[in-house]
């Protein structure tokens, strides 16, 4: 948008205050809490960024978590990587996305919501180019991978700046709508990352440029039907695909969107803002990567907190963060910084994390985990032999990943701005408590069900059920990530809003890295159903922290 256009905004001679632009994107008025300047400038400008958002949030979560179905289809296509190096890869992606997020939460207030959202869109092309070239070579090696999925995470970061962005547009009795539209549709970056990967890998969309085709040595499917062993496959346009929809989406948020100043007001120069966001985000790639060097075995990494050393890492990782940031920024930005470190003083911080990883660290880490979960438990037969030993075979019934892994992140996604709608009609907490009683179920029901599968010879027969579960698991989630948005639009006032939704979307993010590296685990050993009981019991436990905190007769606050 021009300076000339937006100075139009400025006009109305009916509305004594309007939105003063003091450069192409910089409105200095805003009050979406006035219901004339809403109706008469404030709804417009907001749904415009919104619109804009939206598809730009789909991409970083696309691009975010590719990883989930390109190990799939790796695995399919002979690159010489076992089925726990392949979850590592996408373990990864969700650990740098996820420590991303925490220097993106506060990217708002400092940079400025156009400058940020332009910003971390655009350098999504990094990742989707890199990886395209590795996928082009089997020859690849491991790290070059992993390289790639730690840049992913660049995605994920991209949650926490983009819902504070837009939860600064909205007055407070539509947050829960317009977030959750945010939020919602944006997740279908997932189902269509599902989606689309296996399809585009079929084609050869971009020439003599996209390489060589690598033929497949299992068999393989897209939702156009199966793909026989031998067929050529152009792995790489899992990668740069993405840049079909990148490039003109970073056109649009730099002459789109807008930089509130009533929010952001010490941005300074648009280079010294985007300066800021490059910075922050290498300070959280390097500490991930350095994360990672400690915890993944040789050859690309020591190991010495590989095991139950993982949640030591992760709280060394979210810690370490925040005290590099605050070491790291200077002047102004310094005092930005400490300012909104205030939110680790209020309780409500600590309880809305919780309950965030409930909702979001479900959809997300489940996300992650699913198409190599089918892979796995379901495409061997498992036969116990005269020994009492597990013997583990190809099976030729088994379902496909790339056919059905799509269906729950699609339903999780699709239901979640329905989740907001209601929780504004009846309150953020009830909806939540809710759902965390189906996902205590529903999860503990999921645990037998994969205890079935994987000690049959005909583990085929149980996958209905399965997907049928996990579908209850991402439609509960998804309901259940609108509900904590209301609630924290509730229980917190504008100037803390932003930097705890980006907070507790960081935390909940490690779900991602969890889901896989858990259920992974617990698959080599043979016990996959632990960790959808162990899922259980942390869900029970947040049903009895969001009646204490939201709930009871003598809550801290009633909501509703």
């Amino acid at each position: 948008m021009t300076s000339a256009s937006q100075a139009t905004l400025g006009s109305d001679a009916n509305d004594v205050k309007t939105p003063q632009v003091t450069s192409g994107c910089d409105i200095i008025d805003w009050r979406p809490e006035d219901p004339i300047f809403w109706e008469n400038r404030g709804r417009r400008i907001a749904n415009r960024n919104l619109w804009i958002s939206i598809p730009s949030l789909l991409c970083g979560f696309a691009v975010w978590l590719m990883w989930g179905i390109i190990t799939v289809q790796m695995a399919n296509a002979g690159f010489p990587f076992g089925p726990e190096e392949l979850f590592t890869i996408a373990a990864i992606s969700g650990l740098s996305g996820a420590t991303l997020r925490i220097p993106a939460s506060f990217f708002i207030r400092i940079c400025g919501g156009r400058n940020t959202v332009w910003l971390t869109t655009a350098l999504l092309m990094v990742p989707a180019v890199l990886t395209g070239i590795a996928l082009q070579d089997k020859t690849t090696p491991l790290w070059f991978f992993q390289l790639c999925a730690l840049l992913s995470g660049i995605g994920g970061g991209n949650f926490a700046c983009s819902m504070s962005n837009i939860s600064t547009f909205f007055p407070k009795r539509l947050q829960g709508t317009a977030l959750g539209l945010n939020a919602g549709l944006g997740n279908f970056g997932v189902t269509t990352m599902q989606i689309l990967i296996p399809l585009v890998m079929t084609v050869g969309l971009f020439g003599a440029i996209g390489g060589e085709p690598i033929p497949l040595v299992k068999d393989s499917a897209s939702l156009v039907g199966k793909i026989v062993a031998g067929t050529p496959t152009y792995v790489q346009n899992a990668g740069f695909v993405w840049l079909l929809l990148l490039v003109p989406l970073a056109f649009f948020g730099w002459f789109g969107m807008n930089n509130l100043l009533t929010v952001s007001p010490n941005i300074g120069s648009t280079a010294a803002a985007l300066f800021k966001v490059f910075f922050f985000y290498l300070l959280a790639l390097v500490i991930s990567a350095v994360a990672l060097y400690l915890y993944l075995p040789a050859p690309t990494g020591i190991g010495v907190l590989s095991g139950g050393g993982m949640w030591v890492m992760l709280i060394g990782v979210m810690f370490g963060t925040l005290l590099a940031m605050k070491l790291t920024a200077t002047g102004e930005m310094k005092a930005n910084l400490t300012k909104q470190f205030a939110i680790f003083k209020n309780k409500h911080t600590w309880s809305m994390t919780a309950l965030y990883v409930v909702t979001f660290g479900s959809f997300i880490g489940f996300s992650m985990a699913l198409p190599l979960s089918i892979t796995v438990i379901f495409g061997n037969t498992h036969v116990m032999d005269d020994s009492g030993l597990w013997v583990h075979a190809k099976n030729p019934n088994a379902p496909s990943a790339l056919m059905y892994a799509w269906i729950g992140p699609f339903v999780g996604a699709l239901i979640r701005p329905i989740g907001g709608w209601i929780s504004d009609k009846v309150g953020g907490s009830i909806v939540t408590q809710i759902i965390s009683i189906v996902l205590v179920i529903a999860s503990a029901a999921t645990g037998y069900v994969m205890f079935e599968a994987y000690h049959s010879a005909t583990p085929e027969q149980y996958f209905l059920l399965f997907m049928a579960l996990f579908v209850v698991l991402f439609a509960a989630s998804g309901i259940g990530n609108g509900s904590t948005f209301r609630t924290v639009g509730f229980v917190f006032d504008q100037d803390q809003r932003g930097p705890v939704l980006g907070w507790t979307s960081a935390v909940a993010a490690y779900g991602s890295f969890i889901a896989p590296v858990i259920i992974g685990g617990q698959i080599k050993a043979g016990t996959p159903e632990y960790a959808m009981y162990g899922f259980a019991v942390f869900y029970a436990i947040c049903v009895v922290m969001n009646w204490w905190f939201y709930l009871r007769k003598d809550a801290y606050i009633k909501n509703p």
